[in-house]
């Protein structure tokens, strides 16, 4: 499909490319850097692996993970929303190891999503979709892991349904995707948040930041593109796909960059677009 965008006043034609097909619900891409990208496949209970040009299972009986991030030791870390825990799993023989299942001695509600700053420190947002009768925490919230282990922190308690998350630089984004809002936050040195400010009156299930500083979040059968500023910026429309026998916009949920290469995962499909900008 060739659509045109908008990122900083550039217009740029891109062709989204539907790279592997088969799933039900993908999420949490990241790239590692040598050409592969890890995702999950929600309600079939897997993480997958694209290759550049192969798409297989890379680990089954995954605890329903959703976001994933690899760590500065190429370890993956999993929010998985199942198991209602943050584990980290090594590439090499997937040990798994888990770095939060509680807080306050209550079990979490499903983690979500999740960023990893420049010290090893990890944030995760916890909300619950879906069935709602054995939560036990009062409150849908992100959470911080310190790099060196230990009791988390709840670092932001006032959002209706966080989701998203995103560390750019000295800001962390968070999407409220129950209250269709994104805030932007300083970091303190010890991981609590402060200046809380809202970005954009736009909720998002996944999101993402490029080198220019422009937010990508995701939402209906689109990509949004805003600007640094909040200024709607462009967009990505996704393809239309048959499922069922009915034709659909798949709607995005996440996606990554590795280099000019959007990675966009979508309901039953896995996707690509090639941009003029780079991810931060």
């Amino acid at each position: 499909m060739l659509l045109l965008l908008c990122v900083q006043s550039l217009l740029v034609a891109a062709e989204v490319k539907r790279l592997a097909d088969g799933m039900k619900f993908t999420e949490g891409p990241i790239a590692d850097g040598k050409g592969n990208v890890y995702y999950s496949d929600i309600p079939n209970n897997r993480i997958m692996k694209w290759n550049g040009t192969k798409n297989s299972v890379w680990r089954e009986n995954s605890g329903r993970a959703n976001g994933l991030k690899l760590d500065k030791n190429g370890n993956l870390i999993v929010c998985e929303g199942g198991n209602r825990r943050v584990t980290r799993i090594s590439i090499a023989d997937q040990q798994v190891t888990v770095l939060a299942d509680s807080f306050e001695g209550k079990k979490l509600n499903s983690p979500n999503d999740l960023a990893i700053d420049a010290k090893g420190g990890i944030y995760f947002t916890d909300p619950r979709y879906g069935n709602r009768d054995d939560m036990v925490l009062d409150k849908e919230a992100v959470y911080y892991i310190p790099p060196t282990g230990g009791k988390i922190l709840r670092v932001a308690d006032d959002l209706v349904r966080p989701n998203g998350v995103h560390l750019h630089k000295d800001k962390i984004y968070i999407a409220d995707a129950g209250g269709r809002k994104t805030y932007v936050y300083a970091m303190n040195a010890d991981g609590t948040l402060r200046d809380k400010k809202e970005f954009v009156a736009f909720g998002s299930d996944g999101m993402k930041v490029d080198e220019k500083g422009n937010v990508y979040l995701t939402t209906g059968g689109k990509v949004e593109i805003f600007a640094p500023d909040g200024k709607a910026a462009g967009s990505i429309q996704m393809p239309e796909v048959e499922i069922a026998g009915k034709k659909v916009r798949e709607g995005p949920a996440n996606l990554v960059f590795s280099g000019n290469t959007l990675y966009i995962t979508a309901q039953t499909g896995f996707y690509s677009v090639q941009l003029d900008v780079k991810g931060d």
